[in-house]
């Protein structure tokens, strides 16, 4: 069966080129159903409709996320159409099946407000100014671009280089996308930028990224951004339990929203490859429109 995935698994690669997280998380879900089948004595080449509805059962009793089922799911469908089209099965037991569907939860998010306190504790918080420039740049451009976490820890310092005003991401599978930096996020990558640049001047081999590190990935891991940005969240007074990078990339698209955005422009922005993905973020529109009505509508008024 591992033969099955690797094959699955290049030519997923080859052909869609999705994001690295999502190759391992399929490898992951369906290492899962093969060792399940194992334990069984099945095999993909024999397993029936029955059997994978049975997986699913086994899933669900698991305790499992309707997320993650639904995600498992999708990688099997996907690896069984596959393996139907490279003639290593007659019929796909898959075909049929539908997923438990994903629950709509609304986002988390923060306001204005504490999106500034943030902001200001990162400008007073690091030990040192160079740590400081570093940490308010990261907020910054966060907050100005709605950058998803690696796109930002994974910049490179090419792409900020003569102060521009949008910048060139690339995002899940090597799609690329413009975006935008705002005045703020435009001073502090000055500010960052000197202290970064006299600090590798005598250096050797210099680091082709905005956000330089010791780590084997050669700049600010994820891990590390997300436990600074819970540091940040105590500093400014805020539950660090409501902020994480991923709800300040919430706050980017409710707060333009909020503001009178148009939904396809945040969806380019945010690099979402479907308008039903960001969607989810209309939920600011309700506290729009009732001002509106309660404001404008003749018989909203008291008098």
């Amino acid at each position: 069966m591992q033969r099955w995935i690797s094959g699955f698994l290049d030519a997923q690669a080859a052909g869609r080129d999705p994001a690295r997280n999502t190759l391992l998380a399929y490898g992951r879900d369906l290492k899962d159903f093969a060792a399940w089948l194992g334990r069984r004595g099945l095999h993909f080449a024999t397993a029936t409709q029955a059997d994978v509805e049975a997986y699913l059962v086994h899933c669900d009793a698991q305790g499992l996320a309707t997320a993650t089922r639904a995600r498992r799911l999708s990688a099997i469908r996907q690896m069984f159409l596959f393996a139907h089209d490279e003639g290593w099965r007659a019929t796909d037991p898959a075909l049929r099946l539908k997923g438990p569907g994903r629950a709509q939860r609304l986002p988390g998010t923060l306001s204005e407000a504490e999106v500034t306190a943030l902001i200001e504790a990162a400008r007073r918080k690091g030990r040192t100014e160079a740590d400081r420039l570093r940490d308010t740049c990261l907020m910054e451009i966060l907050y100005a671009t709605g950058l998803r976490v690696s796109e930002l820890v994974g910049l490179p310092v090419a792409a900020v280089r003569g102060d521009p005003a949008l910048i060139l991401v690339r995002g899940k599978g090597g799609k690329e996308r413009m975006v935008p930096l705002s005045n703020p996020a435009r001073a502090a990558i000055r500010a960052w930028l000197a202290v970064r640049d006299a600090a590798e001047a005598g250096a050797r081999a210099k680091s082709r990224f905005l956000f330089p590190s010791r780590s084997a990935e050669g700049h600010l891991t994820r891990l590390r951004f997300h436990a600074l940005v819970k540091e940040l969240a105590l500093a400014a007074g805020l539950d660090p339990a409501r902020v994480t990078p991923h709800t300040l990339r919430h706050a980017f698209a409710t707060h333009l929203l909020a503001r009178g955005a148009d939904l396809r422009a945040i969806q380019t922005l945010l690099g979402h490859a479907d308008l039903a993905t960001t969607e989810i973020y209309t939920h600011v529109l309700e506290d729009r429109l009732r001002d509106l009505v309660m404001t404008h509508h003749p018989l909203a008024r008291d008098d």
